[in-house]
């Protein structure tokens, strides 16, 4: 094991980077730009296992860093609200999320990021800017099965920021293999606040919003396109939402 694997596993170290990662983006979610939480309490009274949350991507980093600000909070009992983030002082940590290897070795503030809770895994479909095709890697398989075990893990099943792309069947396999009990999550704004890494801003003043769903039900025998056509349409990615609505067309242009 490698030594950043093992320090990620250090809670005192993951306190740490979320209440450095928390400092730095609270302006950015709160003071520069407005954050709606909704359905805070479809996760307040989750197990501390075995769950898994899927949404919609927008930006690298700043999707991410929103939840975990949200699973602090709620820790502190405050739901669908941060206010001031005295809630870094003893941080919700029981959480991983899964992000492409290649971009969480993409620059310093990423690998420092990586310590938060980072579950790299090998994308199949593209590398280096480039579409490929390989086969899945097991040991990423399962280093995200023996983190559902212990925690809640964060993945978007698109892979990718560009809204209304096809679903990945990593994460069917994920749900069907695992049986957890599935978060579908809903966020909007991020696309038009942040840059793509979500690192640095393009436009201040604008809302934010985080809308958790409750848990979906679901037939585990399904085979798993079947689990994944599910999973599209809870995070409304699917063909049902494509163009539905205003915000979804002017996130399509700006891209």
């Amino acid at each position: 094991m490698s030594l950043t694997e093992r320090l990620k596993h250090l809670r005192i170290i993951r306190s740490f980077i979320y209440a450095l990662v928390g400092t730095l983006s609270y302006p950015g979610l709160v003071l520069f730009n407005r954050i709606k939480i909704e359905g805070g309490e479809n996760i307040q009274h989750l197990p501390k296992q075995n769950v898994l949350f899927v949404s919609n991507h927008q930006t690298y980093f700043a999707d991410v860093i929103a939840f975990l600000h949200i699973f602090c909070a709620v820790k502190w009992r405050r739901i669908n609200r941060l206010g001031l983030p005295f809630y870094l002082l003893n941080p919700f940590t029981n959480v991983h999320f899964i992000a492409a290897e290649e971009t969480m070795n993409g620059s310093f503030i990423s690998r420092i990021f990586k310590l938060a809770g980072a579950l790299t895994i090998k994308r199949t479909w593209r590398s280096e800017g480039k579409n490929i095709e390989r086969e899945r890697d097991e040991s990423d398989t399962q280093k995200i099965d023996e983190a559902l075990q212990q925690s809640w893990v964060i993945t978007f099943p698109q892979g990718t920021t560009k809204p209304f792309a096809p679903g990945r069947k990593g994460t069917a396999h994920i749900i069907k293999n695992n049986q957890p009990l599935v978060i579908p999550v809903v966020i909007n704004g991020f696309w038009r606040a942040f840059t793509k890494t979500g690192l640095s801003f393009k436009k201040t003043g604008t809302l934010l919003t985080v809308r958790f769903k409750e848990p979906m039900v679901i037939d585990y025998t399904q085979p798993v396109e079947t689990i994944l056509e599910q999973v599209v349409e809870a995070i409304e990615q699917s063909k049902t939402y494509m163009l539905k609505g205003k915000h979804h067309l002017m996130q399509m242009l700006d891209k």
